[in-house]
């Protein structure tokens, strides 16, 4: 990067490290890391960086695969700034780098129904960005309104027909950073709405690797699902049933593995790099369209750039 960058208020760190900070902890450094000090900082910066310079934001990643070559141009990580939670009335309104589980015990705290939230991983606004959903319900049944900062420095509020809500994913605007996410929720009593939660923590911990680096669920399930991501009982495939017929349940790579424990879930089981879990990945995507004609779909996101492109 040739360009001088222009001077926040906030952190901008050279050739930082991204492995530390996804779920997998895997991948090569982003060429510029912003950590903002607030939002007036993230808009005079985006509004000064060079336009050819690209951005990419980053939530917790959680659900991020970043490629051993690493990110060039300055990726956006939010940090404590980001992070209030209020309630009013029937809404909630938190910082785009909230974990999803602290906006769900927030919520139920005021008697407000947003469980679904509570065993998603990651922030919300990665949440938002993928559409995520659990038991049923969706970002999509629950969105009023989201604060952003787009990439030339102007802030914008967004409504669902701005975001076009579809099953695991949104169409926001291009270089779009969200900052902030209001949600409204149904009234339950506190006790029940907690209770709930620790039912669904204790299913999600029976039947999903939650004790190993994951990312998550790896594919979107080919079918069974409307475009706002409402369930569609008239179907039922799912990504890991087609994987477990492929025979790729326990498939590894490298130190990349499809989990014994739920075959959605890639793992990495200790030295993987990114190229092999994206290969593995891959490897299953074929095994499934051989077996089933169907192609799977990437739920985790894959961005960077491959070692031999360093």
């Amino acid at each position: 990067m040739t360009q001088p960058l222009p001077h926040p208020r906030g952190r901008l760190t050279p050739n930082r490290d991204l492995s530390g900070l996804t779920w997998l902890r895997v991948g090569g450094p982003a060429e510029w890391l912003f950590q903002p000090a607030d939002e007036d900082d993230l808009s005079d910066f985006l509004s000064a960086l060079d336009r050819d310079i690209p951005v990419f934001a980053m939530g917790v990643g959680s659900n991020l695969i970043v490629r051993d070559g690493g990110l060039p141009g300055v990726t956006i990580k939010l940090g404590r700034p980001f992070m209030d939670v209020a309630v009013d009335s029937d809404t909630v309104t938190a910082g785009a780098a909230a974990l999803d589980a602290r906006v769900a015990k927030a919520a139920a705290d005021a008697g407000i129904d947003l469980t679904f939230l509570r065993t998603i991983p990651g922030s919300l606004g990665g949440a938002l960005k993928m559409n995520a959903g659990c038991y049923g319900s969706y970002v999509a049944d629950h969105f009023v309104s989201a604060n952003a900062v787009l990439r030339d420095g102007t802030r914008i509020t967004l409504g669902a027909q701005d975001i076009k809500f579809a099953y695991r994913q949104t169409d926001l605007p291009e270089g779009a950073v969200i900052t902030s996410v209001t949600l409204r929720g149904d009234h339950a009593e506190p006790d029940t709405l907690h209770a709930r939660m620790t039912d669904q923590l204790a299913k999600r911990d029976a039947t999903q690797p939650t004790k190993e680096l994951t990312a998550g669920s790896t594919f979107r399930n080919p079918a069974g699902f409307s475009s706002t991501g409402q369930a569609d009982d008239t179907h039922e495939l799912k990504a890991w049933k087609v994987i477990d017929e492929a025979g790729m349940r326990g498939a590894t790579r490298g130190g990349a593995q499809m989990s014994q424990m739920h075959s959605n879930f890639l793992v990495n089981k200790g030295g993987a790099t990114a190229a092999d879990l994206e290969g593995l990945g891959e490897e299953v995507r074929k095994r499934v369209y051989a077996s089933h004609g169907i192609e799977l779909e990437w739920e985790i996101m894959r961005v960077g750039k491959p070692a031999q492109d360093i």
